[in-house]
């Protein structure tokens, strides 16, 4: 393309975006990233085909001016993290508070289910597991080990925080993803952790370990099971908006739910960075005392409970 044509073409635009940095359009106009993106590519463009200097040196300006006002007056860019964390990732979590009812039941039926039954029946946890897993979940529990929740010998703190990290997101991104199955993946692996983490609590405390189990998992526990749950809700939005969209296209009615469910598992990816780090800092160590760990958890508790049915409520009419 010509340089005449070039300019031609897009003119219109550039007289646009000099006028909205003029009257100060550009914080509150949404059109704005987008002509600021397409500006950059076109300076790009120009350069590359080696428009005349005048240009070029017009479109850098432009260039500039745009970018400084982008990144450094647009406080809805600037603050957006923030936002999400006050805001959209808690209110996400209430406007879909049902999926999220059902995912608890989903989870936590199962749980208590196997923990009663694993405590009674010392057997049945080899109906969930193999002998050889049981074995290793015993050592990883052993009183006498220096770190719970290992097996002896086993790597460094900073080893084993990146270990849960891939671990952890793992289960919680196949929960999610399940959702795609029309649901049924997500409803599967809801049932399945919780049958596992069930059998696995009432089969230690069968065996005088819960001294060591329960303390460990009360630190990272809130963090680590509300995004498991949360998780599972996400799935399960998928799901429903593929089994019932309702007047919309079925295409429509799964890109608007995942606007809400990729909301949800940023902020859960976000919880268990967080269940990593005291799961491999804090619950594994033997010098802190029970109690103490016991007490943090609980408030841990409380707080991420809070957060989720309380923050960003002033926002008033958007939440719930």
């Amino acid at each position: 393309m010509k340089q005449q044509s070039f300019e031609q073409r897009y003119s219109e635009q550039w007289q646009k975006l000099e006028g909205m940095l003029e009257s100060k359009e550009s914080e509150t106009d949404q059109h704005f990233p987008k002509l600021f993106r397409e500006l950059c590519h076109q300076l790009s463009i120009a350069k590359h085909r080696r428009y005349s200097p005048q240009l070029v040196d017009r479109l850098n300006e432009l260039v500039i001016k745009a970018h400084h006002r982008f990144y450094q007056h647009n406080h809805r860019f600037h603050f957006q993290w923030l936002e999400f964390l006050v805001y959209g990732f808690p209110d996400a979590i209430r406007r879909n508070r049902h999926f999220v009812y059902v995912a608890a039941a989903l989870f936590l039926l199962p749980l208590l289910a196997t923990g009663l039954t694993c405590y009674l029946n010392s057997e049945f946890i080899f109906s969930l597991m193999s002998y050889s897993d049981v074995h290793g979940m015993e050592a990883m529990y052993d009183p006498a080990n220096s770190k719970i929740g290992r097996e002896r010998g086993s790597d460094t703190d900073l080893f084993m925080f990146g270990f849960y990290i891939y671990n952890n997101i793992g289960i919680s991104f196949r929960t999610f993803a399940g959702g795609l199955l029309f649901g049924v993946g997500s409803v599967f692996f809801l049932v399945y952790n919780g049958l596992v983490i069930g059998g696995v609590g009432g089969h230690l405390t069968q065996v005088g370990y819960g001294s060591t189990f329960y303390p460990f998992v009360s630190g990272h526990g809130s963090f680590e099971l509300t995004a498991i749950v949360l998780s599972g809700a996400a799935g399960l939005k998928l799901g429903y908006a593929m089994i019932h969209p309702g007047q919309k296209s079925w295409l429509a009615a799964l890109r608007d739910a995942g606007r809400d469910s990729a909301l949800i598992i940023y902020g859960t990816t976000l919880m268990l960075l967080i269940a990593a780090f005291i799961e491999a800092f804090w619950s594994s160590s033997s010098v802190i005392p029970s109690m103490v760990k016991y007490l943090v958890g609980l408030g841990l508790w409380v707080v991420v409970l809070s957060y989720l049915i309380f923050s960003g409520r002033r926002y008033g009419s958007r939440s719930y």
